[in-house]
This record gives C-alpha cells, sequence and structure tokens, in this order.
C-alpha cells in the first residue's frame, strides 16, 4: 500500500468512532500491536527529542524501504508513534520524505492532544523524515 492510500485507511477507522473516547481507546489499542522496538535500540540515541514521554525509534534499511520499530513509556503517545510507524514503515525514503501529513488534521488528532503531545507529534514527524532522508542520501 502506499503512503496515502494507508492514511486514507487511518481517516476511515477514525471516522467510525462516535467520540474522542473511544478514539482514544482505539489509539491505545494501536499501541498494543505496534512492533516493538528491540531492547539494544532503547537508548538515548534514539530517544525522540521534545516529547514529554520517552519515545524510542529505531530505523533499518532493508532494501530500498525503510523499517521503522518504535516504543514508549506512555500508552496514548505510544498509539501515536503507532499511527505514524504504520504510515511510513516498509515505505521508500523518497515516499516518507514527500508524504503529506494532513491526515492526523483530518482525524481530529492534533486538536484533541495537549500542547505538549502536538509538539512531541511534530518531533516524531520530524525524526521519521530524517531517517527517510538519511537512508535516502545512502541510496542515491
Amino acid at each position: 500500500m502506499t503512503i496515502t492510500e494507508i492514511q486514507n485507511e487511518i481517516i476511515d477507522e477514525f471516522d467510525m468512532f462516535e467520540d474522542w473516547e473511544e478514539r482514544y481507546q482505539y489509539m491505545i489499542d494501536l499501541g498494543k500491536s505496534l512492533p516493538l522496538i528491540a531492547e539494544q535500540y532503547k537508548t538515548e540515541d534514539n530517544i525522540i527529542k521534545g516529547c514529554q514521554s520517552r519515545v524510542w525509534v529505531h530505523a533499518d534499511l532493508e532494501g530500498d524501504k525503510v523499517l521503522f520499530t518504535a516504543d514508549s513509556d506512555a500508552i496514548i503517545t505510544k498509539g501515536i508513534i503507532a499511527i505514524l510507524i504504520r504510515t511510513f514503515s516498509d515505505q521508500h525514503p523518497k515516499a516518507i520524505i514527500e508524504a503529506n501529513t494532513d491526515f492526523i488534521d483530518k482525524i481530529g488528532l492534533k486538536e484533541h492532544l495537549s500542547p505538549t503531545r502536538a509538539n512531541g507529534l511534530v518531533s516524531m514527524i520530524k525524526q521519521l523524515k530524517m531517517y527517510a532522508i538519511a537512508y535516502q542520501t545512502q541510496l542515491n
């Protein structure tokens, strides 16, 4: 699936829920299904700066696609990173770099997060794109 197709799928899933309590519960459930980062990558170098919770992200280039794993010590944040990992993992670096993230606004996520969590969300996206930039450079 393309990034846009995955984003549209996520928008459709969030549209099924009546209120934000149900959406938060769904995000928590998504966090539980997150492909977890190996313990060896839970280091300071892999912590996303700018998040109020601790969020670790690791990226590998397999072939010409970036695979992400992650974890967080907070359940909502784990759900947020799970949505981003689902969107960007197993994609070509160029597609990640060029990806639009409007789907975040379409599901209403940013407006329902505290300012510190919203800043953390922006930091997560930025870090995932930075990994993609680094791997795109390797592929060129």
